[in-house]
């Protein structure tokens, strides 16, 4: 299942969204050089988020391997200003374009919930306890961790707490056969998380790199418990005064 649109107008042009998908961007642009071998591997080794050196888990001068005869050599020197930054990192086209994606499709009605200034506070809070809980499954990983998509699971939490019967435009792969249909917002979040409980579980069991499913979760769960104090005290009413529900 993946969102096409939401069938869901906000009141506000969504610019803490914009902005963040522009710091993602000139991220991937300056910094990774567009996916290229040797600044991504660069920036994961330098800005991405290593538990175990972060935590001294994993022997000082471990080398992590990361394809193409380039590698991580762990120095026990990891900033804590990785849980941020590796926020604002991928690991290739597919990784931005889908994260992004999602933000865009989600993020607006949420920042239109709770207003530029909170919503940012929210989408940082949400990536650290992503982080937090991808970390707390696996303290000793030594593989660089990347992407927005622990933030990006914090909005969509919200939004399924907000806008839980807003329709979502929808496309499904059904084997051979492809086509749209619009779903409640809680179906669809939900069936997300689902698949992400289901493939975190096995996941705990097993070493290595791959997706992290524990951060989707956890700030899945965090963006559900933060949005009740964080929403404006005014939205629900607001909407109705314009006709939106």
């Amino acid at each position: 299942m993946f969102p096409l649109r939401d069938e869901n107008p906000t009141l506000r042009t969504p610019l803490a969204v914009i902005l963040i998908i522009g710091l993602n961007v000139i991220s991937w642009t300056l910094i990774q050089g567009f996916g290229s071998a040797e600044p991504l591997a660069k920036s994961l080794c330098e800005f991405g988020l290593i538990p175990g050196d972060l935590l001294d888990r994993v022997p000082v001068g471990t080398i992590v391997p990361l394809g193409n005869n380039m590698g991580c050599k762990l120095d026990g020197e990891t900033s804590i200003s990785t849980l941020v930054t590796h926020m604002f990192l991928h690991g290739g086209w597919f990784h931005i374009i889908g994260n992004m994606w999602f933000l865009w499709v989600f993020g607006d009605n949420v920042e239109d919930a709770m207003g530029s200034m909170r919503f940012m506070a929210f989408y940082l809070l949400s990536g650290l306890a992503a982080a937090a809980a991808q970390i707390m499954t696996d303290p000793s990983a030594a593989i660089p961790m990347v992407g927005a998509s622990g933030a990006i699971g914090g909005v969509m939490g919200a939004y399924a707490r907000l806008y839980p019967h807003a329709r979502i435009q929808t496309l499904i792969f059904l084997g051979f056969f492809v086509t749209t249909v619009a779903v409640p917002a809680i179906g669809m979040l939900g069936y997300w998380f689902f698949i992400q409980l289901a493939s975190g579980l096995p996941a705990l069991h097993s070493a290595g790199g791959g997706v992290a499913f524990w951060a989707h979760i956890g700030g899945f769960l965090a963006g559900l418990i933060l949005v009740g104090p964080m929403h404006r005290p005014d939205y629900l009413a607001e909407h109705l005064r314009h006709g939106r529900w």
